[in-house]
């Protein structure tokens, strides 16, 4: 059975494009539509042991910074992609929930993502692999990323 509804989970570091090449060639397979998605954690997830208060408003303008910056990154993908595109998101939460609402709310048949990456200060899409496969709605394809 072929895959219709894909959606490519990166976490726009330098290792995206290999899995966004991925996508974009099982994509073109597949006749299918491509839709992107990136998740940024809230800096109380990043610093969750750290004081927050005094900083808390300087944090609310960092994080609309880093989704502001993540949409222009993601829809500069999505735009270099030739075939259809689907949506193109930017959450703000966990990675592995948003991930997987995303793809169920889109019908998605399939998720493609990295099986390790980096994003903020520490290695995150190994853990959020992990939380993909369990409970997800559909197949996944973890991309095995080359340093």
């Amino acid at each position: 059975m072929p895959y219709k509804k894909l959606l490519v989970a990166v976490d726009l570091s330098e290792e995206a494009d290999q899995i966004l090449d991925k996508a974009t060639e099982v994509a073109r397979q597949n006749d299918a539509e491509l839709s992107f998605v990136t998740v940024i954690r809230p800096l109380n997830q990043v610093y969750g042991g750290f004081d927050m208060v005094g900083i808390s408003s300087d944090s609310a303008v960092l994080e609309q910074e880093a989704v502001k910056q993540a949409e222009t990154m993601l829809e500069e993908h999505a735009n270099s992609y030739d075939g259809k595109v689907g949506q193109v998101k930017v959450f703000q939460g966990s990675p592995s929930f948003e991930i997987k609402e995303f793809a169920e709310s889109l019908g998605a048949d399939l998720i493609i993502m990295g099986s390790h990456g980096r994003h903020g200060l520490g290695r995150l899409l190994g853990s959020t692999a992990n939380g993909v496969l369990h409970g997800t709605p559909c197949d996944v394809l973890t991309v095995k990323i080359k340093h």
